[in-house]
């Protein structure tokens, strides 16, 4: 390698290293600043694919419903992990008009429905292949949670997997808040 190709390549390492930080740095600076600045920001139009069924998954089709929205993937370990929460979570709010809406993006349709059958996963998902609707709720990695009120609007999240101590303090107080 030349000294020329060495400096173009360092020069390009910088500006990925310097746009990761801008990046990251602006990360905060939407959903997850107005989440923690107790505000409930609209949550993004979300419509794929429904996972192993016919038609496609609508957020609005859940619209008067508290909704866990849950982004993963089936080669993430952390996801794997808190599947069996979220299943439990399904029957707790199963006819309390709330649910968890699993979104496989970035992965294998296939892959994706053997995940669901081997967590026994039973709650309503959509596959976001391409990964357009992780995109649109700043997503960057798997899992991440946004718990929606019952007016579509984002009341809390979590950026990493989810634990039984974030459902119970995020998700009860909107079960009887009204649509």
């Amino acid at each position: 390698m030349t000294a020329r190709a060495g400096e173009v390549l360092a020069l390009g390492a910088l500006l990925a290293l310097l746009g990761y930080g801008v990046a990251l740095r602006h990360r905060g600076t939407g959903i997850d600043a107005a989440v923690a600045a107790g505000r409930r920001p609209t949550a993004p139009a979300l419509s794929a694919a429904a996972l192993g069924a016919p038609g496609r998954r609508s957020l609005a089709g859940y619209r008067g419903q508290v909704v866990v929205l849950n982004f993963w993937a089936s080669w993430c370990i952390p996801c794997r992990d808190e599947s069996p929460l979220l299943e439990r979570w399904q029957r707790r709010l199963h006819g309390r008009r709330a649910t968890v809406l699993g979104v496989d993006s970035l992965d294998v349709d296939s892959d994706a429905r053997a995940f669901a059958r081997r967590y026994h996963l039973t709650y309503p998902m959509a596959h976001d292949g391409g990964g357009a609707a992780a995109r649109s709720y700043g997503t960057r990695g798997f899992p991440e949670t946004f718990v929606i009120d019952r007016r579509g609007r984002i009341a809390a999240l979590r950026r990493g997997p989810v634990d039984e101590s974030f459902l119970r303090r995020s998700v009860p107080p909107l079960l009887d808040e009204p649509a």
